[in-house]
């Protein structure tokens, strides 16, 4: 519970129109400066004004990556109900907000955009640019090692690109399917798994941050150098963690911080790399619990990229049995 003289200050950071407009946003999810300022019109001195206003008052929180920062809703502390109380109070059809979820929607399908061509760009040689940036053998093994002596029915590669990792772990499922938003990946992948003589795999063309019911759910899903090409991580692991089977895991392998932004203005990155407390926080919101995180330096270049990779296991029985 908040004292009377925080909450006064929250309801007053809240009550303005561009703030309650960017508190709406940010209940869909994580946010960079840049995008919330495209959204609303606004220049970015007086949107990022707003968002210290709202930060200050504990009803926002910012985490910075290099040149950019990123805002979400507070997840936790004594106003962590107010935003979405006050959010949920808002007029579905209010002209401003009807406005501002096209505009999101139109700044979405731009970074897609983006990402898509980048990828159409670089699909045939996408395995050596990996390797330029990552200790990808010791990566692999890791990998290998994070599910030897437990085979699964089905795994799902979410963001497959040339289907390495349905290659690799090809011994240990019975059925896999990739997918991928680029034509020129899949193209790459089918034409891999077929070379390799993989049948039990198969690639599709498809949306990762929006599934298609349909491939029905994994009892292991990966997500191979996938999340830092989204603003919000967690909001499409939540997404994800719906096409997980009960008692399921999801392997995610992924950048450590990092502060290279090269990679971002020339390689389609949105996050500079993930923390272990971000996905931390991420599983636990998504009903998942890190089982196992592992890191690997690029020990050829000290001021390279580190590697992790994460375990995250359904925490969703054992949540249910507590409550019981």
């Amino acid at each position: 519970m908040a004292d009377a003289e925080r909450l006064v200050g929250a309801l007053r950071a809240a009550g303005e129109t561009t703030r309650l407009r960017l508190l709406s946003l940010l209940a869909d999810g994580e946010h960079s400066v840049k995008d919330l300022t495209e959204i609303l019109g606004q220049s970015q001195p007086r949107v990022s004004r707003h968002l210290k206003l709202l930060a200050d008052a504990g009803l926002v929180v910012r985490h910075a990556e290099g040149a950019w920062a990123y805002y979400r809703l507070a997840d936790r502390g004594p106003l962590a109900d107010l935003a979405p109380l006050l959010i949920a109070r808002l007029d579905e059809d209010d002209p401003d907000r009807l406005r501002d979820r096209a505009r999101l929607e139109a700044v979405r399908q731009s970074q897609q955009a983006q990402a898509g061509a980048y990828f159409a760009k670089v699909a045939g040689d996408w395995d050596m640019l990996r390797a330029l940036h990552v200790p990808e053998s010791a990566v692999e093994a890791a990998v290998l090692d994070c599910v030897a002596d437990r085979p699964v029915e089905s795994l799902f590669d979410l963001g497959t690109g040339t289907g390495r990792m349905l290659e690799l772990l090809a011994p240990s499922y019975r059925h896999g399917v990739g997918i991928d938003s680029s034509r020129e990946m899949i193209a790459v992948a089918r034409a891999k798994l077929s070379a390799a003589g993989i049948g039990h795999a198969q690639v599709r063309l498809g949306d990762i941050a929006d599934l298609d019911p349909g491939i029905g759910r994994a009892d292991r899903i990966m997500l191979h150098q996938v999340l830092h090409y989204f603003d919000d991580p967690g909001r499409l692991l939540a997404q994800v963690r719906r096409a997980l089977r009960g008692g399921g895991e999801i392997l995610i392998v992924d950048f450590a911080p990092h502060a290279l932004e090269f990679l971002r203005t020339s390689h389609a990155h949105r996050r500079l790399g993930l923390s272990g407390e971000q996905m931390a926080g991420w599983a636990d919101a998504a009903g998942l619990s890190v089982a196992e995180h592992r890191a690997f330096p690029n020990t050829a270049d000290p001021e390279g990229l580190t590697v992790c990779l994460w375990r995250l296991t359904d925490t969703s029985d054992t949540q249910r049995s507590r409550s019981q």
